[in-house]
């Protein structure tokens, strides 16, 4: 059945292919976005199948107004990448707190019975089981780390999300994003980070500077998996029910730069270093969950870095 969809943050990296799945779907979709982090050329494939408006999720008026005539909201604006958690905490703070509120608000206002609330992986920090399931504990390990303005936003949403979904909507569903990669994800990511470092560098060996020791162990999901995943929980997903979207194979930072090093034959010697504090030595998600509803991984990592180099014209 067609729906009225808006995606908020619908230009970011996550919401663009969100959005184009939905119009393949058959679905109206709006996108709404300030373009702070995302940016219109990534829906304009479709630019003429959407509604865009350009609009900031902090303006109350404007979201409201935005909302009407909506079936579903799917709340995807955020301030992502990691450098912003530590320069712009404030910024971060106050587009997780006043989008969520306003977001909420103007479904319950406008009489909107299905929404779709984006959190992540960070909200669960330094986890206590590996693979980590969706009942893992949400924490702040220290107030005072700028890093956790964004991990504490997203548990601001989901605990909006909660207990208004009990109380106002017919289906309320959190998703957690962990790690997802693709082309045109923006440079704040370490896999681009590393592409674009590495194949800047023309001798044949290079030292590669990078936050922490790289003995880090992270499970990376590439978009067109991840959207597949998104599709099942859109489709089957339950009322109140909180679902990771990941994959379970992971690999070390310090291995992942040397993978990426060989596919632009480059030797990579790792320097670590430590400018952001706060970060956890391993994230691999628990995905029974979503693979009940039918999830399956379809691209390799080794694939979607192929996939993203040859995108970026960097090897043939």
């Amino acid at each position: 059945m067609k729906k009225k969809i808006l995606i908020t943050g619908g230009t970011g990296f996550i919401g663009s292919n969100i959005s184009r799945y939905l119009v393949n779907k058959g679905h109206e979709v709006t996108v709404f976005d300030n373009n702070f982090r995302g940016k219109s050329s990534r829906v304009k494939d479709i630019i003429n199948k959407i509604k865009y408006i350009k609009g900031d999720i902090r303006d109350r008026e404007l979201v409201f107004k935005s909302f009407k005539k909506i079936d579903i909201v799917i709340h995807l604006a955020f301030i992502n990448g990691t450098k912003f958690f530590y320069e712009k905490p404030v910024d971060v703070l106050e587009i997780a707190t006043k989008g969520i509120i306003n977001t909420i608000d103007s479904c319950v206002k406008n009489k909107i019975k299905e929404v779709f609330i984006a959190s992540s992986s960070e909200v669960y920090q330094t986890p206590n089981k590996v693979p980590t399931d969706e009942k893992e504990m949400l924490k702040i390990p220290d107030i005072h780390n700028p890093r956790y303005s964004y991990g504490g936003g997203k548990i601001l949403a989901e605990l909006m999300g909660v207990n208004y979904g009990k109380k106002y909507f017919k289906k309320m569903i959190i998703f957690r994003p962990h790690n997802v990669y693709g082309y045109d994800m923006g440079n704040e990511h370490v896999i681009p980070e590393f592409i674009k470092k590495i194949s800047k560098e023309n001798s044949k060996t290079m030292k590669l500077k990078i936050n922490g020791t790289g003995k880090e162990i992270r499970s990376f999901i590439h978009i067109d998996d991840f959207v597949d995943g998104f599709g099942l929980i859109f489709s089957k997903g339950k009322h109140m029910e909180i679902y990771n979207i990941g994959t379970q194979n992971k690999i070390k930072i310090l291995n992942l730069a040397k993978l990426i090093g060989k596919k632009l034959n480059k030797k990579i010697i790792i320097k670590g270093k430590n400018d952001y504090s706060g970060g956890t030595n391993i994230r691999c998600p628990n995905i029974s969950k979503i693979k009940k509803l039918g999830f399956k991984e379809k691209i390799s990592l080794n694939d979607g870095l192929n996939d993203i180099i040859q995108k970026m014209k960097l090897i043939n």
